[in-house]
């Protein structure tokens, strides 16, 4: 199957990474090459571009969508192990970097890699496939307790506590081995009422997806070591598809812009508040409707960029 992917924000994204044309710039989140194409096109054949993506497939999806630049560097990898990945490359500083959080539209469409709530496919949910955690062994190992809380934590579903209960049943006589499966417990679990708001597995299949790759956890300590990584006026610009992904970068870029905590009436700081940068948007950057109308993933899109000092 094709990788594709239609990259959302492009525009307000390479705007917003200030492309120079000999530099190095990081996509932490290679996926289908679309937003790295548009950087490569910026950059001379002295610049660098480094791709990161844990997806084996997305890996190998970008080395043909990108087979005509020479300045790529491919590595399977993690992008919450940048640190790790720059000292073996060894490089230190970039000019900036790029991350593009959830799951990618051909991930989704590949039913047989157990992203989709359609289809009867195995449950796999796996980024990386070399990886031994998957969405059957979340799904018949964890305890009620802990099913219920990454249901709601990360998927905002309601009805978490009647779903984990529900999947403890039945997996008491036998273990939930694919979606389908899943899918006819979750809908079993929700009233009629509440099914008119998408599909009723949507949240959970989302949730059990974030806590199978482990997205959500990693993501203030991943930007910090981001900007650390940054040259003196090198940019991170980072898209989220969550309300728990957007409030990590947030919180992450408040505290690398530093602020003074000492009360107003003296004369000057004496807490030790060091500022890393600045917040160049201090509202996220949204996808304009033309681009909503046109890729319904752009929807929940937030663009948010940071400047190194």
């Amino acid at each position: 199957m094709e990788f594709s992917h239609k990259p959302v924000l492009l525009e307000e994204t390479i705007k917003g990474l200030h492309i120079k044309e000999n530099g190095i710039y990081i996509d932490g989140t290679l996926g289908g090459a679309g937003h790295s194409k548009q950087i490569l096109k910026q950059l001379s054949p002295k610049g660098l571009l480094i791709g990161i993506d844990r997806d084996e497939d997305a890996l190998k999806a970008a080395r043909e969508n990108l087979k005509e630049f020479s300045n790529v560097k491919y590595i399977h990898g993690n992008h919450d192990e940048l640190e790790d990945i720059l000292q073996t490359i060894g490089i230190e500083k970039v000019d900036g970097i790029l991350l593009d959080l959830g799951v990618s539209s051909y991930q989704l469409d590949e039913k047989a890699r157990g992203f989709s709530y359609l289809g009867n496919n195995e449950l796999d949910m796996r980024m990386d496939k070399t990886q031994k955690l998957t969405a059957k062994e979340v799904i018949n190992t964890y305890s009620e307790e802990k099913l219920a809380q990454i249901i709601y934590e990360y998927g905002e579903e309601r009805f978490s506590r009647q779903i984990a209960k529900n999947i403890c049943n039945l997996r008491k006589n036998k273990q939930i081995e694919t979606t389908e499966e899943l899918v006819n417990i979750i809908e079993k679990s929700i009233p009629s009422f509440a099914k008119k708001d998408g599909h009723p597995a949507k949240r959970t299949f989302q949730a059990i997806r974030i806590e199978v790759n482990n997205e959500i956890k990693p993501i203030e300590n991943t930007i910090r070591t981001c900007i650390k990584h940054l040259k003196n006026g090198g940019r991170l610009c980072v898209i989220t598809f969550h309300s728990l992904e957007d409030r990590a970068v947030k919180n992450a870029y408040i505290e690398a812009e530093g602020k003074c905590t000492c009360p107003k009436d003296l004369p000057y700081c004496v807490c030790g508040a060091k500022s890393e940068g600045k917040i160049i948007n201090k509202k996220p950057i949204i996808a304009t409707e033309e681009e909503q109308k046109e890729n319904s993933r752009s929807k929940s899109a937030k663009l948010r960029i940071f400047e190194k000092n």
